[in-house]
């Protein structure tokens, strides 16, 4: 009697970094020759998770050559392969870091911004790197302690929160950061409206909306978060917030323009770094259905993968229409041609 030959019916998501774990649905896979099973990138072999006839999951190989990066994504039992289904592996860019949340794009010139933030009170030697768009990594920044959310305001000024003292600190086009405003708790998340007003998340429940002059006054109140806020706006004008708490199913809150809170999505488990495309879809650094990765929210609620990883941590979009996904110690970049909203307003 033949063997069946294995054919996949869908990849999710079809994307992923180093260690990500996708779903993959299928036909005439043979789990009972387990050892004759494989999951193949390119011609790079992942790990498999789990198997079963009709679903494999199989983690996204580590340091995989850039041929294998397009190639797609076959299964094989017994000797036959499966057909190859498109997926992108991300291309790692950058390592040894500890982003805690987004990176940050210049508006100027593209070059990507990422915090060494350390453990709370610890003195790193350097608070924010560079990548340039050719791909070097420079220190920029020191002397800040615990850096923790990066943005550039409408000018390409450089703002970085600080969790260990609640300071914002503006960053000058010398490398210099003073302080430009003080007293916001534990001061993690940042993000600016379509005015220009910067927001301030404190994680211990208080939202700052700060003036031209750093004074703040108290916005909106939300739960504590257990790690940090982290804060964009909508092309609908609200800012969207997660905090992540001790629960492993938890909200994305939406604030109006008056303060008002409310949930915009239920189900995620630790959402932390947040970017909006000009589409108005949410894309989250999240866990749901017990796969870690980025989500997709469109403005309707519909959630789905859009790329797999097991520790990342936060987001942003480049001019080039790729991913910039920060894990606890890596930045990868992942082609995928969105256009995000805060490059583009």
């Amino acid at each position: 009697m033949a063997r069946a030959v294995p054919q996949i019916l869908e990849v999710s998501p079809r994307a992923g970094v180093e260690g990500g774990e996708i779903v993959i649905s299928c036909e005439g896979f043979d789990p009972s020759a387990y050892f004759r099973c494989r999951v193949m990138f390119g011609q790079t072999r992942g790990r498999l998770v789990s198997a079963s006839q009709k679903r494999v999951i199989a983690a996204v190989p580590y340091n995989a050559p850039v041929s294998d990066r397009t190639a797609g994504v076959r299964i094989e039992c017994n000797g036959r392969s499966s057909q190859a289904v498109p997926f992108i592996i991300g291309e790692k860019i950058a390592d040894n870091l500890h982003p805690v949340t987004n990176p940050a794009i210049d508006p100027d010139n593209g070059s990507i911004y990422v915090t060494l933030s350390g453990q709370r009170g610890q003195k790193v030697p350097v608070s924010v790197f560079k990548i340039s768009p050719s791909g070097e990594v420079i220190p920029f920044l020191s002397d800040v302690m615990n850096p923790t959310g990066i943005a550039f305001d409408r000018e390409g000024t450089m703002f970085v929160t600080s969790r260990y003292d609640g300071t914002v600190y503006r960053v000058s086009p010398f490398k210099e950061a003073e302080a430009f405003a003080k007293g916001l708790g534990i001061a993690t998340g940042i993000a600016f409206d379509k005015e220009g007003r910067m927001y301030i998340g404190d994680r211990n429940g208080v939202i700052y909306r700060l003036s031209e002059i750093g004074d703040a006054a108290e916005f909106a109140h939300l739960e504590p978060s257990v790690s940090a806020y982290h804060m964009a706006f909508g092309p609908d004008g609200n800012l969207y917030v997660a905090g992540p708490t001790v629960s492993t199913y938890e909200s994305i809150m939406r604030i109006g323009p008056d303060g008002a809170v409310s949930r915009f999505y239920t189900g995620l488990g630790r959402p932390q770094g947040l970017a909006f495309d000009t589409e108005g879809n949410l894309y989250v650094a999240a866990s749901i259905g017990g796969h870690r990765g980025i989500i997709r929210i469109t403005p309707a609620g519909e959630a789905k993968m859009v790329i797999a990883g097991l520790s990342l941590v936060g987001l942003a979009f480049d001019f080039d229409g790729n991913v910039i996904a920060a894990s606890t110690r890596e930045v990868y970049r992942v082609p995928l041609g969105i256009k995000g909203y805060l490059l583009a307003h």
